[in-house]
């Protein structure tokens, strides 16, 4: 039978030492970071094609005639942020666009100069927004703890160096926008048109 005796003392309460509070705090905002970037990965997820179900695939293992229609060719191909188009592309791009603002740009955002060129609208040079992407997507994967300890200077030294070394190089995406404050003219110059062959009968 148990001891049901009002004075006997409780559990003594949980103390954390000051230490430990920073260790605790710090934790806390990187669980954080990660439950945002589960968010964006499921985001992405959902707007992927559903697979095709077996018993809808041919003998020969390729889909039936049924997964043929508009929802598979409309369906990502790839989680690559060109390779998505409507509603799936402006979706990524608003996440890309968090990643940047609040951790890509306090971070590596260094001065800008003629020499190292960026534009605020970077949203609106393709190659940024192919070549941003391709960082963040490398990012998720060499911050997750599978990467291991190495991970993030693999990141670094891999993907991160390479890509401002040709996003913010002198004839770089935004070498046509302006880089003084009193000239905020944003600038995209045409692409170069493919040439035309013609066909000799």
């Amino acid at each position: 039978m148990s001891d049901t005796n009002p004075t006997t003392p409780g559990p003594e309460p949980f103390r954390v030492s000051d230490g430990d509070l920073d260790d605790l705090a710090s934790t806390l905002a990187k669980t954080m970071a990660e439950v945002r970037q589960h968010g964006v990965i499921l985001d992405r997820l959902g707007s992927e094609p559903e697979p095709v179900p077996a018993a809808e695939q041919q003998a020969d293992g390729a889909p039936g005639a049924e997964a043929d229609g508009p929802e598979q060719a409309d369906g990502p191909a790839s989680v690559f942020i060109l390779a998505l188009g409507g509603e799936a592309y402006a979706v990524e791009l608003a996440a890309l666009s968090d990643w940047v603002n609040y951790l890509f740009l306090p971070v590596y955002g260094r001065e800008i100069s003629t020499i190292r060129p960026w534009c605020a609208q970077w949203h609106e040079h393709p190659e940024a927004v192919a070549r941003l992407h391709s960082l963040w997507l490398a990012w998720q994967q060499f911050t997750d703890t599978e990467a291991g300890l190495s991970g993030p200077s693999t990141w670094h030294r891999d993907h991160l160096d390479q890509t401002l070394a040709h996003l913010r190089a002198p004839d770089g995406p935004f070498a046509a926008c302006t880089t003084s404050a009193n000239r905020p003219n944003h600038r995209v110059l045409a692409t170069p048109v493919p040439e035309q062959t013609e066909v000799v009968m």
